[in-house]
């Protein structure tokens, strides 16, 4: 045992010779009861001690100028830490009851008079050393058993969770297989009405009418084909995060009048009452997905709810959000599937005739659209035959304002802006400088991160398109050095790159980019970027002839 672990013993005496004495007489013995020595010469020097180490018992004179044994004894133990430290009070003559109280109520373990008996001192130290070991041993088995039990817990909660994990798993492995079944009965259905109506159609005297009616049919069930891989894709874009929104500000409102038209257009809604309060809430937003959230939101309370039935719909602008609410009074949903209602490949229950039809998973789609906007989705039902509320909330913007069409206008006065074209590969680079330069847009070319950075700063062109996987340095590292010169710094910066994901939209923009477009780009949306850029006055940017192309 090292002599940091071993018990220390502290002798406090004011008088020089008694306490070589004591502490000798202690020292003899140290090697074999295992314990250290340590003095003080006054009270203060025992308080200075007691606060570096913790001792098995103190030795206190009890007639010391200044401080006294009673006093130093009293301070020690209004310490936490030293509350509990023994303390053996020694002193040359016989103290009296009275004395023996004080001391006691001081803290006193014991009495020792002076002179000393050797075996006395030894015996009474090597009880109070033993118990300072035995405490110590006790602390360590403690701390052992402490973490134990948390080692015990932890694993007991890792435990569990795998159990949850586990049950998990097979719940969404017995979905999966419920929505496999689902999806081949989906399939097949349109399938073998396409069938018939194609054995129907080569079949010798089928009637006219006949004719026009396979065809009428093969036309429908290919469109409703043609939904159900959509879904699936759409589905499996969201959920990876391979879905880009193209913004702009849009009226809620008038995006859900539309599709209500669509419905009554097709006759879906002939059969219901649908009650319709829309009022304007602007958001910032994708008009095709934010449509594609309300249609299935309208569908799915169309689908569940019988002919007759009621479907309110309503679009409110709240605080900074703006709300859609469908309601239908329909068959509603059951408690155990309310919390679920949003999940992928969960539906109601399962029946053999499915009279409602459908894979289960356009609210799926419809949470990870709503998310990839900023917004929340819920659902509420009072249970089964109940009907059911689906309840969609967007941020807020502001309206677009008509002064946007004259500036414009401005803009197309002004004259083309000036592109610069950062992209290693040769034949990308002509073809996109090819297509540019028939629209009038004069186009700078560079084969390279270095060479497109040195490109802008020498024309400072108003629109640079830099490709990310660029060599030299990457479309990242352009896009930060232009941001850091002034001159460039105003530079509109649109990557375009075939890395797709959300990841790669958050790179670019922390990058500094301001937009990002997934190669093939449309030449429309592309286009409709380029427009919104001013060209610069007549002298700066691009000189009236056209630079070679780069790289």
């Amino acid at each position: 045992m090292s002599n940091t672990d071993k018990p220390k013993i502290l002798v406090v005496n004011d008088d020089a010779a008694s306490l070589l004495a004591l502490t000798s007489l202690l020292e003899q013995w140290a090697d074999d009861s295992n314990y250290e020595v340590l003095s003080a010469r006054s009270g203060q020097d025992a308080l200075r001690e007691v606060l570096r180490h913790d001792f098995a018992v103190i030795l206190l004179d009890v007639n010391m100028p200044g401080m006294d044994g009673f006093e130093t004894a009293e301070a020690i133990h209004q310490r936490p830490r030293s509350a509990d430290i023994p303390i053996i009070f020694v002193t040359a003559f016989l103290a009296d009851e009275i004395d023996r109280l004080k001391a006691y109520q001081r803290g006193a373990a014991d009495f020792l008079f002076t002179p000393v008996i050797p075996q006395v001192l030894r015996a009474k130290v090597q009880v109070f050393v033993a118990l300072a070991m035995k405490n110590d041993q006790l602390k360590r088995q403690a701390e052992k058993l402490s973490q134990r039990t948390t080692e015990l817990v932890a694993t007991n909660k890792r435990l569990v969770r795998e159990m949850e994990e586990r049950r998990a798993a097979e719940r969404t492995s017995s979905a999966k297989d419920e929505f496999l079944a689902m999806l081949g009965h989906e399939l097949r259905n349109p399938l073998s009405a396409i069938s018939s109506a194609s054995s129907l159609l080569g079949m010798p005297g089928v009637g006219p009418d006949s004719v026009g009616r396979a065809r009428v049919i093969i036309q429908r069930q290919s469109q409703h084909l043609s939904r159900i891989v959509d879904d699936l894709l759409d589905l499996s874009r969201a959920m990876s995060g391979k879905i880009l929104l193209s913004r702009k500000r849009l009226d809620i409102a008038t995006l859900v009048s539309s599709c209500l038209d669509t419905f009554r257009a097709t006759g879906r809604t002939k059969e219901y009452i649908i009650d319709a309060q829309l009022t304007p809430g602007w958001v910032d937003g994708d008009a095709t997905r934010l449509e594609q959230i309300a249609t299935n939101l309208i569908d799915n309370a169309l689908k569940y709810t019988p002919a007759g039935g009621r479907i309110e719909i309503t679009v409110a602008a709240i605080g900074t959000e703006v709300v859609l609410r469908v309601s239908d009074s329909g068959v509603g949903i059951a408690p155990d599937l309310l919390p679920h209602v949003f999940d992928v490949f969960v539906q109601g229950a399962i029946s053999i005739d499915r009279s409602q039809g459908g894979l289960g998973i356009g609210l799926s789609l419809v949470r990870r659209l709503v998310e990839l906007h900023g917004g929340t989705v819920s659902a509420s039902s009072p249970g089964n035959s109940s009907g059911s509320t689906f309840e969609i909330r967007l941020p807020r913007t502001e309206a677009a304002v008509a002064a946007d069409a004259p500036a414009q206008a401005a803009q197309v006065d002004a004259g083309k802006p000036t592109v610069l074209l950062i992209e290693d590969n040769d034949d990308g680079r002509e073809m996109m400088a090819a297509m540019l330069g028939t629209f009038g847009y004069p186009v700078l070319q560079a084969g390279d991160g270095l060479e497109g950075v040195r490109m802008a700063c020498a024309h400072m062109p108003d629109v640079a398109l830099v490709d990310i996987g660029l060599p030299g340095i990457d479309g990242y590292e352009v896009a930060r050095r232009l941001r850091q010169e002034a001159a460039t710094s105003g530079v509109r910066l649109i990557a375009l790159t075939g890395y797709g994901l959300a990841e790669d939209q958050r790179r670019v923009l922390e990058a500094g980019f301001d937009m990002h477009l997934v190669k093939p780009v449309e030449l429309n949306t592309l286009l409709d970027q380029l427009a919104g850029v001013t060209a610069r006055p007549t002298g700066q940017g691009l000189p009236q002839a056209q630079p070679a192309a780069a790289g």
